[in-house]
């Protein structure tokens, strides 16, 4: 249950600044989702956060620096969904959809190691959950978009990191797999872990126990999702082109 703190956190891709000086809190053992605008740095933000990018100021995971944990532990502690299409861009590469789930085991291994009894049952666990274990002998390359994803989510689940970052998890999943997805992340915070999600889909996103907005000018605003002054702040976010209503248990987002 580590928070993450970023304090005057300011990133950048190819020269240009995308964050400058950001501060934020995003409590251990929750769900907090990411939300903003076409280029506010959603995903430079996340990718930060797994240790992928270079950064400005500080980053500390349960009061330790970022850049100061060793590789091998990073791996073991947070795990990293990217976007789909970037991910099965590297991965097709005549692997079979086993092996791709395995790769999620590779940060407890010792170099050139045998996998493991346990690390056999951890990944049919984790294919068996996100619905692939049928699937296991097939190349990846030769499955769909929403097959694909739920092979990168059962890559994703067997790492058994304590924080998980997902830039985009849901895409190319149709709507019963969605649904899954929404009660795997119930599971996550019952569990303890800190899950941080990128979406595009807000009603998803509310669904999250935190909401962190991204605007052009920086982080616009992070509170709790269910918070009425987080929820205008979303509204304005947008220029007032979403409205929100309350369906059943849940917020959904409207356009107007």
């Amino acid at each position: 249950m580590s928070p993450i703190e970023l304090r005057n956190v300011s990133l950048s891709r190819n020269n240009t600044v995308v964050l400058h000086n950001i501060d934020l809190a995003i409590p251990g053992g929750e769900w907090t989702s990411i939300v903003g605008s076409n280029g506010a740095g959603k995903s430079t933000l996340v990718q930060a956060l797994a240790g992928l990018l270079p950064y400005e100021g500080s980053i500390q995971i349960g009061g330790v620096e970022l850049h100061s944990i060793t590789t091998k532990a990073r791996a073991q502690q947070i795990a990293w969904l990217e976007q789909a299409t970037a991910t099965s861009d590297n991965l097709d590469v005549g692997l079979r959809v086993y092996d791709i789930a395995m790769l999620g085991r590779l940060p407890h291994q010792n170099w050139l190691s045998i996998a493991s009894a346990d690390d056999h049952l951890v990944v049919e666990q984790a294919m068996r959950q996100t619905a692939v274990w049928d699937l296991r002998e097939r190349f990846f390359s030769q499955l769909s978009g929403g097959e694909r994803q739920r092979v990168l989510l059962a890559r994703l689940f067997a790492v058994q990191a304590d924080t998980l970052l997902m830039d985009e998890p849901i895409a190319n999943l149709d709507p019963p797999h969605q649904a899954d997805w929404l009660q795997w992340q119930t599971t996550l915070s019952d569990q303890g872990k800190t899950s941080i999600t990128v979406l595009h889909e807000i009603q998803f996103a509310l669904q999250a126990e935190n909401l962190i907005l991204l605007g052009k000018k920086g982080v616009h605003h992070q509170g709790k999702s269910d918070d009425p002054l987080t929820h205008q702040a979303l509204i304005d976010l947008f220029d007032g082109r979403i409205e929100l209503t309350k369906l059943g248990k849940h917020w959904v987002a409207l356009t107007r």
